[in-house]
């Protein structure tokens, strides 16, 4: 329902009930950056989910839904007030109970999804050294991530093409090495289905791939203070003209091995820096600071895109930098709303609009509930 238009949500305060740390929270946020301070383990994170949530209905920790109800608690809820197109918005997230729920301004949305587009959001945190790092997974979820951020539609050629995968991988485990003339007639269905979904979802990512390379590249100089030059390719996990050739010719491959072994779910995202593997040849320093130009080229893209900034989420970021690029970043922060986290004594160059405490706040909260 908030696809069709270029403005979203900006926050301007956040409340939490049962949500993961936290019996009750409120937040206020400010349209610039608000640091959010406190020690280590007192639940800064909890407070980027939560916002994070709202806009991808997902946690950015990879956490399971159920994971996320407060321990002796049925359900958890995430209300945030905001303004878009000069109006009041209120959104709200009932999770858990085997289903999340969504409404906005008190009216339920048939479903979750639908949410989404309220609210853009950019996250930037510790983990993210793992879209570098770690296997393709990490930087396929990466790319269909901003997809949907940039077209909400995405998120429907994203589970179509889930839904089809499942129906493939049961068929063949259950032909057990053998095709039947009717399990192979039905291969050929879902072979074509993920032949054409595949293929456009293949075609989505190497073109964001494209834009990102300019902004990554702007994104990686600023934060390193000096020129360097970041590649980004996409890779295919298969060699034929289309994908649905490479199905064809791993047919007898997947019937013996039951699996699916070409498509979207197997491609990966090369990621270089002066023509070297970031992953494999770059320090850790490198690979953190190419993990956060790809955030920021994302959050340039969407504003580029969408006419106004995503929400930044800045999770624990100071810690994981060198001084040198920490101040950087800190004078290049992108305009608009931006929620800092930090354990530490905050920098010089931060200048924020609000401080919150939250070791503070938690002393001083009065006993309440939200109703969903």
């Amino acid at each position: 329902m908030f696809a069709d238009g270029c403005l979203f949500m900006q926050l301007n305060r956040l409340w939490l009930h049962n949500f993961r740390s936290y019996e009750t929270l409120e937040l206020p946020l400010e349209p610039g950056l608000t640091a959010l301070v406190g020690p280590n383990g007192i639940g800064k994170t909890n407070v980027v989910e939560a916002v994070s949530l709202l806009s991808t209905l997902k946690s950015f920790r990879g956490a399971p839904t159920e994971s996320l109800v407060r321990k002796g608690a049925s359900t958890a809820v995430i209300r945030a007030v905001g303004e878009r197109d000069g109006r009041e918005v209120l959104v709200e997230l009932q999770l858990g109970g085997g289903k999340t729920k969504a409404q906005v301004n008190k009216q339920k949305l048939r479903r979750a999804r639908d949410l989404l587009g309220a609210l853009r959001v950019t996250v930037f945190g510790p983990d993210d050294l793992a879209l570098v790092k770690e296997g393709p997974s990490v930087r396929r979820t990466y790319v269909d991530d901003l997809l949907v951020a940039l077209d909400p539609s995405a998120d429907r050629l994203l589970a179509d093409i889930s839904k089809i995968l499942k129906q493939r991988s049961a068929l063949l485990r259950s032909a057990r090495g053998v095709l039947d003339d009717s399990a192979a007639t039905t291969l050929d269905v879902w072979d074509a289905k993920l032949g054409d979904r595949g293929a456009e979802l293949t075609s989505r990512r190497q073109r964001l791939l494209e834009d990102l390379l300019k902004p990554a590249n702007d994104s990686y100089s600023v934060l390193a203070d000096r020129a360097t030059r970041i590649g980004l390719s996409y890779e295919r996990s298969w060699s034929a003209e289309s994908l649905s050739e490479a199905l064809a010719e791993a047919r007898s491959h997947d019937v013996k091995r039951q699996i699916t072994s070409v498509g979207p779910h197997r491609d990966d995202v090369a990621v270089t820096i002066d023509g070297f593997s970031a992953r494999t040849q770059a320090s850790q320093g490198e690979q953190r600071t190419v993990a956060l130009a790809l955030r920021l080229a994302g959050h340039q893209l969407l504003t580029n895109r969408l006419g106004e900034p995503p929400l930044l989420l800045l999770d624990d970021v100071l810690s994981e930098l060198d001084p040198t690029r920490c101040s950087q970043l800190l004078q290049h922060v992108p305009p608009g709303q931006t929620l800092l986290t930090s354990a530490s004594e905050l920098p010089v160059e931060t200048n924020p609009d609000r401080i919150l405490n939250l070791e503070q706040m938690l002393s001083d909260l009065p006993d309440s509930s939200i109703e969903f």
